[in-house]
């Protein structure tokens, strides 16, 4: 059964690693955690993965395709919550939690992330399940309330962002280091880095690159666009279990073992709006000439 029974807790609690990762919208958030999580599973770690999206798909790849209940969900149905009524195993033993969110209209989307991270530290979830790893999956299109607390509160203490070249999704994320800086010197979780997806042309990478300086933070992994992701999201699972030995699976274990061995994460330095549309538009005119052949090079950089 995938059904989890938590345990009593052990005496000494080891240190757990509580990670959140951060995207806009469409980005390929979940589909980067969700390997991220099977990649660490595989290299011997007990995780959980905890889907903070109100459309609590983030660990749907880790169960075969299956939607789970939602803490928000339970919360509605039952006066009394165990952790354990909303806690399920996937893939290579990692536990699933989704978060959820408010009925349509109504509420706060937010509100999900801090009933149910409320619950888990009132029953000692974490600690009882003798985890290494919990993984926050976070909707990174906005930084407030709910979606803020694992940055403002502390729960994580390393936030990485999933973006690629674009720049609603490196705006996005430049928010989220507007955030993270905001509580950096109240206890809040710091960044670890960039995880740059979807990048194939040489100009994507040219870019992430740049807004990682200039934001004075780092890229922890660059992650192609690829066929075999969506072959294995078609099939309802990650690379990482559909296709073990394929070249985009080694992407995510490499990724998987920087995480590990990851330990310092610092403030970043966010751009201003009026400095980021500056960089922006030089980056758009580098393009321009680059594909107009006004500057070589333009097939080199992938245009």
């Amino acid at each position: 059964m995938f059904y989890m029974i938590i345990s009593e807790v052990k005496t000494v609690a080891k240190k757990i690693k509580q990670i959140a990762i951060y995207g806009k919208g469409g980005i390929g958030k979940s589909t980067t955690t969700s390997n991220l999580s099977a990649a660490l599973s595989k290299l011997g770690f007990k995780v959980m993965q905890f889907g903070c999206d109100p459309k609590s798909d983030s660990t749907n790849t880790l169960r075969d395709g299956e939607y789970i209940p939602t803490v928000l969900d339970t919360l509605r149905e039952k006066s009394v919550v165990k952790a354990n009524d909303v806690i399920f195993q996937g893939f290579n033993g990692i536990y699933c939690v989704e978060a959820g969110g408010p009925a349509p209209g109504v509420g706060c989307a937010g509100r999900g992330i801090i009933t149910a991270v409320e619950l888990f530290k009132q029953q000692k979830a974490f600690e009882a399940l003798d985890l290494d790893y919990v993984i926050y999956d976070v909707l990174g299109d906005v930084v407030c309330g709910g979606f803020a607390m694992p940055i403002r509160e502390g729960i994580a203490e390393h936030v990485f962002t999933v973006s690629s070249s674009d720049f609603m999704s490196i705006y996005a994320s430049n928010n989220l280091f507007k955030g993270i800086q905001k509580y950096s010197n109240a206890g809040g979780a710091l960044l670890g880095g960039v995880i740059a997806n979807s990048i194939s042309a040489g100009y994507s990478k040219e870019i992430v690159d740049d807004f990682a300086e200039r934001t004075k933070t780092q890229i922890m992994e660059y992650i192609p666009r690829s066929i075999t992701v969506t072959q294995s999201e078609l099939r309802g699972k990650t690379t990482i279990e559909a296709a073990p030995d394929s070249a985009q699976a080694k992407v995510y274990m490499s990724l998987a073992e920087k995480m590990a061995a990851h330990e310092i994460s610092h403030t970043p330095a966010p751009l201003e709006l009026t400095d980021l549309r500056a960089w922006a538009s030089s980056w758009s005119d580098q393009l321009i000439a680059l594909e107009t052949g006004v500057v070589v090079g333009g097939g080199a950089a992938g245009i």
